[in-house]
C-alpha cells in the first residue's frame, strides 16, 4: 500500500504512476486501520459533556479523523473508516440507553446489550455516508476508478467536500425515522471554539465549521509531513531532488483555519437578539420521584402530594415541574391537588406548568388520544394552558411499525400517544410569553426555531420539561444539558429545565448555565431570568442554510472533483 503521506510533485514535474496490476487492485487497507478510526469514535466521546472545554478535543480529534480519511484508497475504505469511527462514537455514547432497556424495562442485558450495538450500527450509517460522499465529490473515488492505490491528497475542493457530507449525513441522521440528533458534532462545541457560529447556522453549521477547519488544518500539515519524509528517504542513500512544499500551499489553509476558529471565538460578542419585558423569577422543581414507583398507585399519591407541597411552599413569577410530575389523567386530578394549586396561584400571582397525561373522554366514558402534556394555570382567570408533545419517542411514546416484539420484551407502561401540532401557542406568564417543550424534544433545533418563527406571539423564553430517570446517574444528563444550552445559543433565548432527577438548570440567553441543582436530590432551583426578542439567523433560516451551501459544494464537487484531484495529482 503506498504511503498516505507520500510527497506528489506539483507544477508540472510528476511522478510516472506504477501501472495498476492484479495485486494492487486487490489490496486492501489492513484491519488495524479501522481498528484506530474506532478508537478514535470512542474518543469523541469525551468531547462531550461532562467534559469541559471538549470543543477542542474535538477539533484534534477530526484532525485526526480526516488525516485517518486520507489514507483510503476508494469509497468503500472511505465509507468503512466512516462507519467504523461513528459505531465507536455511538456505542460509548449512547450506551445509556441500556439502563432504560435492562434496569427499568426488565430486558435481559445479553439482548439489552444487542440492542444498543445494532442502534449503534444503524447510527455509524451516517457517518460512513458522509464519508463515503467526500470520497465520490473531492474527486477521490473516482481518480482511483482504475484501481490504483493511491491515497488522497487534501485539497480546497476536497475540505469542502468533507465538511458538507459530514453536515448532510449528521442532519439526515436527525430526519430519517423521526430522527435522533445526540451526539451531533456541533454539540460538543458549546464551550468550544466554533460556539459562535450557532445563532447564525445552528449545531449542523457548527458540525460544518468544525469538519471544514479540521480538514484545512491537515491540508496543512501534510504537504510538511510528506516533505520531511521525503528528506530523510533522500538523506538516507538516494539521490535526487527533494521537492519541498510551496509556503502558500501550507500558509494558506493554515491561515483561513485560524480565522475561523477566531471568528467563531469573536461571534459571541455579537448581539443577535434583546432584552425584552421584564425578568421573570422562576422555580424549577425536582422531585426525584423513583422511576419504579411511579406508575404504582401507592407512588404517583405519594408524587402527587410531594410536587403538591412544593408548588405551594413558595411563590414566584412562574413554576415548572418535570414530566408527567403528576402522573394521571389531567380529567382524573385529585380535587385537593386542583383546589391547592388554583388557590395558590391565584393568592399569590404564580403562574404554574405541571406534567400530566392529557386525554379526550367520550360520552361513553372511554379515554381516548392520550397525549404526554403540559398543563399552565395562570393567575386570576379558570382558563387551563396545554401543550401536547409533538415529537415523540420511539418506543417509549410510540411503537414503530414492525417492532411489537421489541417493545413486549420489556416491562414499560409504553403506550401508543396522540400527537400534538408541530407549532402551539406559547403560555403567556406576566407579558412574556414562554415557549414549553417535553423530553427530548429539545435535541430537534429546527423545530424549536420553528416554533418562534411561525409563532403569532414569538416566545421570549424556552422552558423544557423531562424525565430521565429512565437512564439513570449516566452521562445522559450532562448530555442533554449540552443540548439545550446549545438551543439557547441558537435562538439567543433563555433555557428554564425542569428535571425529575438532573440536570435542572437555568440557562441564559447566551447558552451559559445560571444555576443548577444536584442530580438525583429533591430540592427547587430559585432562578430570575431575562426574556429576549428578535431573531438569530438561524431562526429565521433554520437548516437551510447549511443544506443549501453543503448540497451546493458536494455538487461542485461531484462535477468537477475528479478532474481537478487528476490535475492535483499530475494526471492528464
Amino acid at each position: 500500500m503506498a504511503d498516505p503521506i507520500t510527497s506528489r510533485s506539483r507544477r508540472g514535474v510528476s511522478a510516472p504512476a506504477a501501472p495498476a496490476t492484479r495485486e494492487t487492485r486487490g489490496r486492501a487497507l489492513p484491519r488495524w486501520h479501522y481498528l484506530v478510526a474506532l478508537a478514535a469514535g470512542a474518543a469523541n466521546t469525551l468531547s462531550f459533556a461532562p467534559t469541559p472545554h471538549g470543543g477542542w478535543l474535538e477539533l484534534v480529534i477530526f484532525v485526526f479523523f480526516f488525516a485517518w480519511l486520507t489514507r483510503t484508497t476508494s469509497w468503500k475504505s472511505a465509507a468503512l473508516t466512516g462507519g467504523a469511527f461513528g459505531f465507536g462514537n455511538y456505542v460509548t455514547g449512547v450506551w445509556w440507553l441500556y439502563v432504560s432497556m435492562h434496569d427499568y424495562g426488565g430486558m435481559a442485558a445479553p439482548l439489552a446489550g444487542a440492542a444498543v450495538a445494532l442502534f449503534s450500527l444503524y447510527l455509524a450509517v451516517y457517518p460512513a455516508l458522509a464519508a463515503g460522499i467526500w470520497s465520490f465529490c473531492a474527486g477521490h473515488a473516482r481518480s482511483n476508478a482504475s484501481g490504483a492505490e493511491q491515497p488522497f491528497s487534501p485539497t480546497w475542493h476536497g475540505a469542502l467536500a468533507f465538511a458538507s457530507a459530514w453536515a448532510i449525513g449528521e442532519w439526515l441522521r436527525g430526519t430519517v425515522f423521526t430522527g435522533f440528533p445526540w451526539l451531533a458534532s456541533g454539540y460538543a462545541q458549546v464551550d468550544g471554539p466554533f460556539a459562535g457560529f450557532a445563532p447564525v447556522a445552528g449545531v449542523y453549521g457548527v458540525g460544518w465549521m468544525l469538519a471544514l477547519v479540521a480538514a484545512l488544518i491537515v491540508q496543512a500539515l501534510l504537504p510538511l509531513l510528506a516533505s520531511r519524509g521525503q528528506a530523510k528517504a533522500d538523506d538516507s542513500g538516494s539521490a535526487g531532488n527533494t521537492a519541498k512544499p510551496g509556503v502558500a500551499r501550507v500558509a494558506v489553509p493554515a491561515a483561513i483555519a485560524l480565522a475561523l476558529i477566531a471568528a467563531g471565538l469573536l461571534l459571541p460578542l455579537v448581539q443577535w437578539t434583546l432584552p425584552a419585558n421584564a425578568p421573570l423569577t422562576v422555580r424549577l422543581l425536582q422531585g426525584n420521584i423513583k422511576q419504579e414507583m411511579k406508575f404504582e398507585e401507592s407512588g404517583m399519591r405519594a408524587a402527587i402530594d410531594q410536587y403538591q407541597q412544593m408548588i405551594t411552599s413558595k411563590p414566584a413569577d412562574l413554576v415548572v415541574t418535570p414530566e408527567t410530575a403528576i402522573p394521571v389523567l389531567a380529567q382524573q386530578l385529585p380535587p385537593q391537588f386542583a383546589s391547592a394549586v388554583r388557590n395558590f396561584s391565584d393568592t399569590t400571582g404564580t403562574a404554574i406548568v405541571f406534567g400530566a397525561i392529557g386525554g379526550t373522554i367520550t360520552p361513553e366514558g372511554q379515554v381516548i388520544d392520550y397525549t404526554n402534556s403540559l398543563f399552565g394555570v395562570t393567575p386570576g382567570t379558570r382558563d387551563v394552558y396545554r401543550y401536547d408533545k409533538h415529537h415523540l419517542v420511539p418506543f417509549g411514546e410510540f411503537v414503530p411499525w414492525g417492532f411489537r416484539w421489541f417493545v413486549n420484551l420489556m416491562r414499560i407502561p409504553l403506550g401508543d400517544f396522540a400527537r400534538g401540532a408541530p407549532v402551539q401557542k406559547p403560555f403567556i406568564v406576566h407579558n412574556q410569553p414562554v415557549a414549553v417543550d417535553i423530553c427530548y424534544e429539545d435535541i430537534f433545533g429546527e423545530e424549536i426555531a420553528r416554533s418562534i418563527r411561525e409563532s403569532a406571539t414569538p416566545a421570549g423564553v424556552l422552558v423544557n420539561s423531562t424525565n430521565l430517570a429512565w437512564f439513570g446517574d449516566t452521562i445522559a444528563l450532562d448530555q442533554h444539558l449540552q443540548i439545550a444550552r446549545m438551543r439557547s445559543l441558537e435562538t439567543g433565548r433563555p433555557m428554564l429545565r425542569a428535571t425529575n432527577t438532573g440536570m435542572t438548570a437555568a440557562i441564559d440567553a447566551n447558552g451559559r448555565v445560571i444555576g443548577r441543582l444536584t442530580p438525583y436530590t429533591i430540592g427547587s432551583l430559585d432562578v430570575t431570568v431575562q426574556g429576549t426578542s428578535g431573531s438569530t439567523p438561524y431562526v429565521t433560516s433554520g437548516n437551510n442554510t447549511v443544506l443549501a451551501i453543503s448540497l451546493l459544494l458536494l455538487a461542485f464537487g461531484f462535477a468537477f472533483g475528479p478532474a481537478i484531484t487528476r490535475r492535483q495529482n499530475g494526471k492528464k
